[in-house]
């Protein structure tokens, strides 16, 4: 699994009050550094370049490429290229890459919106992207964006977040991105140090969603379950050890879906700053879901809860 180069948001946590007792104990890995939220969304699209709100501290982190064939460089496939050049914060950017019969595609349905379309040979195109990359005939090579604030998506407290605590295959983070834009999640939080690029075979898996859900990169996740809790959310955490039900676990209020990773599951600081932690009961016997499959599953449940 993968880490990023892509600039994180940065905000300090404030104090909260001590969560109700009786909470199963949760074994894990120690929690994560200190965190603030960086910039802020742009209708339609992410701004790149944002004004911070009065009360987010911002600071770029330094970041890097690996090179021409660097998966984090590039979007590649219909729909995620063509919903980053319907991105309004896309627009100016990037290296457009198109076969000849997508180039004509994109200049009939005057889907270009404003980008210059450089027409290559498929041969070409699949020496600079990553092996077995599905290109369908389009690349876009782009700077990755900066994520909204934790505010942005928090504020005001109204229906539900979804927050990944150090998952990193690009596939099941992508799927979860798609999942979370069907049902309505407000938005995407991830640890900074632990999450893939919001590109390459993540952007792939997630359709075009990246570009239309807000992300904020936090360095500490506790904190910002702290600073969330501030603003009104309730957070519940998938743990499939648990006693209680999702279904019992949620309600109308406002919601942090809180998953782990398959291998480890939320750590033990994560979990001792959710509300709840919850399961989805398997009467099937065999716990078949990976963590796309389950995030699906709680955002349908969570979404039901909230509209009745």
């Amino acid at each position: 699994m993968s880490r990023n180069p892509e600039r994180n948001d940065r905000k300090s946590g404030q104090k909260t009050a001590s969560k109700p007792a009786g909470k199963p104990p949760f074994k894990g890995r120690s929690g994560d550094a200190l965190a603030e939220p960086r910039g802020g969304p742009k209708p339609g699209g992410w701004n790149p370049n944002p004004p911070a709100k009065s009360f987010s501290a911002s600071g770029p982190r330094a970041g890097g490429g690996r090179g021409k064939a660097d998966p984090d460089g590039f979007l590649w496939g219909r729909h995620p290229v063509l919903a980053a050049l319907a991105n309004p914060a896309r627009k100016g950017m990037g290296r457009l890459l198109a076969t000849a019969d997508r180039a004509a595609e994109i200049e009939r349905d005057d889907l270009a919106h404003g980008h210059a379309v450089e027409v290559i040979d498929p041969q070409v195109l699949e020496r600079m992207l990553p092996a077995g990359a599905v290109h369908q005939g389009l690349a876009f090579k782009v700077q990755p964006l900066e994520g909204v604030t934790l505010e942005d998506i928090g504020d005001p407290a109204q229906g539900i977040i979804v927050m990944l605590d150090q998952l990193t295959d690009p596939q099941n983070v992508g799927a979860i991105f798609r999942s979370a834009l069907a049902f309505g999640a407000r938005g995407i939080v991830v640890q900074d140090r632990h999450s893939p690029a919001l590109a390459g075979a993540l952007a792939k898996a997630a359709a075009g969603a990246t570009e239309r859900l807000p992300c904020a990169r936090v360095t500490n996740l506790s904190r910002a379950l702290e600073r969330l809790a501030d603003l009104g959310w309730r957070a519940v955490g998938l743990d499939g050890n648990s006693e209680e039900t999702l279904a019992s676990a949620l309600d109308h209020r406002p919601t942090v879906l809180v998953l782990g990773s398959e291998g480890d599951g939320i750590r033990r600081l994560v979990a001792e700053h959710c509300d709840v932690l919850a399961k989805i009961p398997m009467p099937g016997g065999f716990e078949s879901l990976n963590v796309s499959n389950a995030a699906a599953v709680a955002l349908y449940e969570a979404s039901r809860k909230q509209s009745g």
